[in-house]
């Protein structure tokens, strides 16, 4: 309803679900899509992933209700410019709409901060690629290999190679350990 009160803006197209914003994405080709990350059929991560490749012209601006780390990295490494909360003001949305449409990144201050910190925790002895930082973050949380394949949407054979790597940039030699130093050093928390 609000979008309507911005002159500068035309909502093109609407999506139930993350396959259909995929389709829709495809099929209008939008300037900014406004992606809720929590999706029925596609998540919004995976929706995001597919948008960029697919159309890697249109930015998506995520748009959640809840600040979770996964979700938030999940959502900046599948190629959304903006993360958001449901509670912006509709000036903040508009605003952030037409920065990403000028390739301009705006995040939620909080969403900033969490990022910062689990891309260069300062005990790291090498700094982890943002996949091996969700992995790092899922393993925490106690997901299998099957199942982190499944959210990041990558062959169980990826993530084996994946947990590997972190496990030697860490210095650690177990799932637990990394765990343990994941949730030690805020890279991840338990739910």
């Amino acid at each position: 309803m609000y979008l309507s009160l911005d002159p500068g803006l035309e909502v093109v197209g609407e999506a139930a679900n993350g396959q259909e914003a995929w389709e829709q994405a495809q099929l209008l080709r939008p300037d900014v899509v406004i992606m809720d990350l929590m999706m029925p059929v596609l998540d919004g991560i995976a929706a995001t992933r597919r948008i960029r490749s697919a159309v890697p012209e249109t930015e998506v601006l995520a748009l959640t209700s809840a600040l979770e780390e996964h979700r938030v990295n999940g959502a900046i490494e599948a190629g959304a410019i903006s993360y958001l909360l449901k509670d912006a003001s509709s000036e903040t949305l508009c605003e952030a709409i037409h920065a990403a449409a000028r390739g301009e990144v705006r995040l939620h201050p909080e969403a900033a901060r969490r990022l910062v910190r689990e891309f260069r925790s300062p005990d790291m002895r090498e700094h982890l690629t943002p996949r091996e930082v969700l992995t790092l973050q899922l393993i925490a949380q106690g997901h299998s290999n099957r199942d982190i394949a499944r959210q990041l949407e990558i062959s169980e054979v990826t993530v084996k190679t994946h947990v590997s790597r972190l496990l030697s940039k860490l210095g650690v030699d177990s799932r637990t350990q990394a765990a343990l130093y994941a949730l030690k050093h805020g890279v991840a928390r338990l739910e």
